[in-house]
């Protein structure tokens, strides 16, 4: 059998996501430390809600693949389902956005992982549970880009294994989006991932904790010590704020892109900013054109529940950027540190 060369090859956990959005009042928002919001429900209430939505086939990793498949590239996953009907449907979804599933792995004695969403208002809180899968790659014939997130709990072999396989094919263009436990293992346990990553994806929380900076708040401080951990170009992006990028000496920023209406539900925001940005250069394009493709797709994203429904065509997104704002344009500034 002869395989194809993907443009775009993701390898991360995939799972299913089911959106309950809570009735108001039924959830009471208080501030907790740091003035931050959180949902409090009495144990014992019974909580009402106005909707479930079931969402297959979603997770870091299957955000991006779609999100690139979308945009024009040869796009293909590396990922666990189990044999039930769940994966089932996980396996259709992806094939009818036209992301290649011949490296996903069936598991008859694993089930595919299945997350619930709390929704309220437009922000969201997830249970998640990620199965044990004994992580292997299969045989595969290099990609041009290689795109990693979040895995497992128990696929810290499995890392290692990845960046062995990245050695072995130098040529291979590498972007790192770590998920929950790669940034709880942090950047020495997987230095060898770190040092090989060509683009590094994260939001302000999640460096200062890969770091180990809590308190740190200037932005040129953060990707100057993303990038002494060793990837090429760190991006950082920070909300409102938008998004930075450390390119040799110079600190690239892009704003958001304006919401055409309040937000619906911010799940994949950050999936699909990154994997735009890293398409945009699969596609040729230079980082500061990729810089301002990324915020587009996550303001789309954000209008439709669930991280997938939003994501756009090339044409689609060409659309907006020729429709953008005088101001919606990279700034830069020289990297200084204290």
């Amino acid at each position: 059998m002869i395989h194809p060369t993907y443009d775009f090859l993701a390898i991360g956990d995939i799972t299913i996501d089911a959106f309950i959005k809570l009735a108001t009042p039924s959830a009471r928002i208080a501030h907790g430390p740091r003035g931050k919001e959180e949902i409090c429900m009495n144990f014992g209430d019974k909580i009402p809600y106005e909707e479930v939505e079931v969402i297959y086939a979603v997770g870091n990793s299957p955000n991006a693949s779609v999100a690139a498949a979308r945009l024009g590239l040869r796009s293909a996953i590396v990922t666990n389902l189990g044999q039930d009907e769940n994966g089932d449907r996980c396996l259709a979804r992806l094939e009818e956005n036209g992301v290649a599933t011949e490296y996903v792995k069936r598991h008859t004695d694993i089930h595919t992982n299945y997350h619930y969403v709390l929704r309220y208002e437009e922000e969201r809180t997830i249970l998640i549970k990620h199965e044990h899968y004994p992580y292997a790659l299969p045989d595969l014939p290099p990609p041009r880009w290689l795109y990693l997130s979040s895995l497992g709990e128990n696929s810290l072999e499995h890392h290692h294994e990845i960046a062995g396989y990245l050695e072995r094919n130098k040529d291979i263009r590498f972007a790192f989006q770590p998920g929950t436990f790669q940034i709880k293992l942090g950047a020495d346990k997987l230095r060898d991932l770190f040092e090989r990553a060509e683009l590094f994806f994260c939001n302000k929380q999640e460096a200062q904790r890969i770091l180990g900076l809590g308190g740190e708040e200037n932005m040129h401080t953060l990707l100057a010590a993303l990038r002494e951990r060793g990837p090429k170009i760190p991006v950082i992006t920070d909300g409102p704020c938008g998004a930075y990028a450390l390119e040799s000496t110079r600190v690239l920023r892009v704003p958001m892109y304006p919401d055409p209406k309040p937000p619906v539900d911010r799940t994949g925001a950050g999936d699909s900013f990154a994997a735009t940005v890293t398409t945009a250069l699969a596609l040729g394009l230079d980082l500061r054109t990729a810089l301002t493709w990324g915020p587009i797709n996550s303001m789309s994203v954000v209008q439709k529940v669930g991280a997938q429904a939003g994501l756009l065509t090339r044409d689609e997104l060409e659309r907006y950027l020729a429709d953008a704002p005088e101001d919606y344009r990279v700034s830069e500034e020289t990297l200084t540190t204290s």
